[in-house]
């Protein structure tokens, strides 16, 4: 598959749309649907461009304390609480609900969120938008009293123009309904009749908290008339050197500008005519230039549009140039092998959940760079747009994964259908979003997707795995035509079909012998792990990444000889795993599972709701396990 896009294939990704619905209207060059909240979803819209300050865009966020009001009876849009609640408190945005109000630690219904602002006199003339970083799971959004759009899914942003909508000479009022309601037509579904993840509460198909509410930044954003609405680089290399191509797309069918690379003495430009709304350009890069994890270079990547010798418009991507391949059974990065250290994670910290927290992002980094990690799994959800900055940054490398956790194909046609449109829907927003990072290394399309119980002996049921076989290869069909510059793959459970795994690019499986099974044994168990990773290259001849291994672990807990539930054990485990891996050359990265402790559903195997196979505490304190993996993986990372 080429590795440049023409219009059509450039404007599928989401990338080359400005994705905002036309408020009062109904209609939307995001497609995004007005319907009444139990509706099911008919359509979405796209996610724009990520908000820049420049001499031509302004950002205002809105973060801060919001009025806040939980809905149970759903009474609140037929009682027009996007005017006014009636029993509003405070709130804090960007944050989880959870956490906060002991009458909302496992409230998963409708809740909504209201504040007043002023938009800046001095974007009057200018297109405005409102941007929400994330609300899980479905929102619908109003300004001023009418519905300006929704969006279904959580984790990834989406955005509305709200032109007509806003107030200049008085506070512009913004009300968001929120619900992460279970159902079985969403990603990830509900339980089926048989319950949650091993009895947990709250029901969920999964094993990590069902953390509601609006996770990222709401933003107000400027755009001018003539607008770039989207940008795409791809790199190709010739020994050092590299070929860059850039394709942007803009709101004007027709027009001229200039993509410029970098600045002073070292600044490379091409012009850029528009056709059709879109243009490519291709520079050349000297040696020396690259991004790498070993030396992380970014640059400037800047698309001015122009009207005449009036300069209208102007967007700037900081990313890195590189490529990634997998050939035989090896992960190329520039060309050269690479192996994946690192771990699984989760975005989950004490009192705000799941939302956005800098200095907590910034230590995870910390501990990562500590421990020798080069890599992580976004296990089992988008991240935010700051942790891919630092990634970039720092060289770290991700696969990117769609919320698609403990997918099932055993409840009906409607419900799979239902599920196929949503995961592709974030799969076309997540590449949107994430191709400029040159700190993706793949896209993940799920994680344990089930055939029936993992547990259970005997080979799981034809039918319901040919079902999950189209289904999964509609969406790496989907990946390869939006990205033809990096793998796909899916992460696989231990008795998980095989031919799930066949047609992806990369096999990942999460394996967990000495704990679900054989557990206490590791001198029984580590051997099957062996044995199985061997039969799967044997018969897969692709590389492996073992995403998930570990040992839940109380922290301060010790037993000698090692038992389950002590910090010697995982030590030990995870030391084991790794020894398996090192004599393999085709598996190419392992990533422990987990970085760090995490909230999960109350439950007879949870004790205080928490998954315990951090290598750190929740609050980021370190087990034996991670000074092992220090040990382990520190002369590896040059320390």
């Amino acid at each position: 598959m080429s590795a440049s896009l023409d219009r059509r294939e450039f404007l599928a990704t989401g990338a080359g749309a400005i994705g905002v619905a036309m408020a009062g209207s109904g209609e939307s060059s995001g497609q995004t649907s007005r319907r009444p909240i139990d509706e099911p979803r008919t359509a979405r819209s796209l996610p724009p461009l990520r908000p820049q300050q420049n001499r031509f865009r302004d950002v205002c966020d809105l973060s801060g304390l919001w009025q806040f009001q939980m809905d149970p009876d759903g009474i609140g849009e037929s009682g027009a609480w996007h005017t006014a609640l009636p029993k509003a408190r405070l709130i804090p945005v960007p944050c989880s609900w959870n956490d906060l109000f002991d009458d909302a630690r496992d409230y998963l219904g409708t809740a909504w969120y209201l504040t007043d602002c002023y938009v800046p006199a001095g974007w009057n003339g200018r297109r405005v938008c409102l941007r929400v970083g994330s609300a899980n799971y479905r929102a619908r959004v109003w300004v001023n009293g009418t519905l300006a759009g929704e969006h279904d899914g959580g984790h990834l942003p989406f955005a509305f123009d709200v032109t007509p909508l806003v107030k200049w000479d008085a506070p512009t009022r913004i009300a968001i309904a929120v619900d992460n309601l279970q159902k079985p037509d969403r990603v990830p579904a509900s339980p089926g009749p048989g319950g949650g993840f091993l009895g947990s509460y709250p029901s969920t198909t999964y094993d990590f908290f069902p953390y509601a509410g609006l996770h990222r930044q709401v933003v107000l954003y400027s755009l001018p008339a003539v607008q770039v609405t989207g940008v795409r680089v791809q790199t190709t290399l010739d020994g050092d050197a590299a070929t860059v191509t850039v394709t942007a797309t803009s709101s004007q069918a027709t027009g001229r500008g200039v993509v410029t690379i970098g600045d002073g003495a070292s600044r490379l430009q091409a012009p850029l005519t528009f056709t059709s709304g879109a243009a490519t350009a291709t520079l050349r890069l000297p040696s020396g230039q690259l991004w790498s994890p070993e030396s992380p270079r970014l640059h400037d990547v800047t698309v001015t549009l122009a009207d005449g010798t009036r300069d209208v418009d102007q967007y700037t991507v900081r990313t890195g140039f590189r490529t990634v391949a997998v050939e035989g059974d090896r992960l190329l990065v520039n060309g050269s092998p690479v192996s994946l250290r690192g771990f699984g994670r989760h975005e989950d910290f004490p009192l705000h959940g799941r939302g956005l927290d800098l200095a907590a992002l910034v230590r995870d980094f910390e501990l990562m760079r500590w421990t020798g990690a080069n890599s992580f799994r976004t296990s089992h959800y988008p991240y935010s747009e700051e942790t891919y900055d630092l990634a970039d940054r720092l060289g770290f490398l991700i696969i990117d994964e769609i919320p698609a956790v403990s997918l099932a194909f055993a409840d009906g046609e409607a419900n799979i259908a239902a599920r196929l449109e949503q995961c592709k829907a974030d799969l076309r927003e997540l590449v949107a979003r994430d191709a400029n990072h040159p700190s993706v290394i793949a896209w993940s399309i799920a994680n344990e997707p089930m055939a029936g119980n993992p547990m259970a002996p005997g080979r799981p049921d034809p039918a319901v795995v040919s079902t999950g076989t189209q289904f999964f290869q509609a969406l790496v069909t989907l990946a390869h035509e939006l990205d033809a510059t990096r793998p796909v793959t899916l992460v696989g459970i231990g008795g998980g079909p095989v031919e799930w795994l066949a047609i992806t690019d990369l096999v990942c499986v999460n394996r967990y012998y000495g704990w679900y099974s054989q557990g206490g044994q590791l001198d029984a168990g580590i051997p099957l792990l062996g044995k199985e990773l061997d039969a799967l290259h044997d018969a897969l001849k692709k590389p492996i990444v073992v995403t998930e291994f570990g040992a839940d672990t109380v922290a301060g807990l010790h037993a000698q000889p090692p038992e389950m539930w002590s910090e010697e054990y995982q030590s030990e485990m995870l030391t084991k795993y790794l020894d398996v891996a090192a004599a393999r050359p085709f598996v190419v990265g392992m990533h422990v599972w987990n970085f760090a402790d995490f909230k999960t559903g109350q439950g007879i195997i949870r004790a205080s709701g928490l998954n315990q196979k951090g290598v750190f505490t929740r609050d980021r304190r370190p087990k034996l396990a991670a000074h092992t993996l220090r040990a382990r993986w520190a002369q590896a990372a040059g320390k």
